[in-house]
């Protein structure tokens, strides 16, 4: 039985160059079966608590494609140091449901990128210490620095020393 991925950038940007990257990696499994998701799919209201009890149609949608994987990768774009308005509101509402966990003790592999040197690393390190109290199981991390320089559509990432690095993350993660 082939396991599933659930692979999406934590932006809603339609070039988002951490969908892009969560893509390229969740490719590099072998024997897995990848579902891309995109933000812009689950655009809700802000959330707030006055909004809360007439939960969106949309947010148990997200649920249900995080409950129907074995493995979620995520690339977190970061704003301002931390998430992305877009991945917290999803994050906010899913987090409201009832008897759950927002990632369902799921594994994750948590990557981030940006077009500086920091390649996402402090929103990557909040999420790495978030994660774990919403249910995420987070069995690795892969920043990439300099998205620009470093990975190329069609080719992935370019630098061979960051690439290898990916690699051996991919190979060793079992879920």
């Amino acid at each position: 039985m082939s396991r599933k991925i659930l692979a999406f950038g934590a932006s809603s940007s339609r070039h988002s160059i951490n969908k892009k990257l969560a893509v390229y990696a969740a490719g590099l499994f072998s024997d897995a079966m990848v579902d891309v998701l995109d933000l812009n799919d689950f655009e809700l209201p802000v959330f707030s608590v006055d909004k809360e009890a007439n939960m969106p149609e949309l947010v148990f949608q997200f649920a249900k494609k995080i409950d129907e994987c074995d493995l979620i990768v995520m690339s977190l774009a970061e704003h301002n140091g931390s998430y992305s308005a877009a991945f917290k509101n999803i994050f906010d509402w899913t987090s409201r449901l009832p008897e759950r966990k927002v990632f369902a003790d799921k594994k994750m592999f948590l990557l981030a990128t940006s077009p500086g040197e920091r390649g996402g690393s402090t929103v990557l390190e909040t999420a790495k210490k978030r994660f774990p109290f919403n249910g995420g199981v987070v069995v690795s991390t892969f920043s990439l620095p300099s998205f620009h320089q470093n990975f190329k559509d069609g080719m992935g990432i370019t630098n061979e020393d960051l690439k290898k690095q990916l690699q051996e993350i991919i190979q060793k993660l079992e879920f």
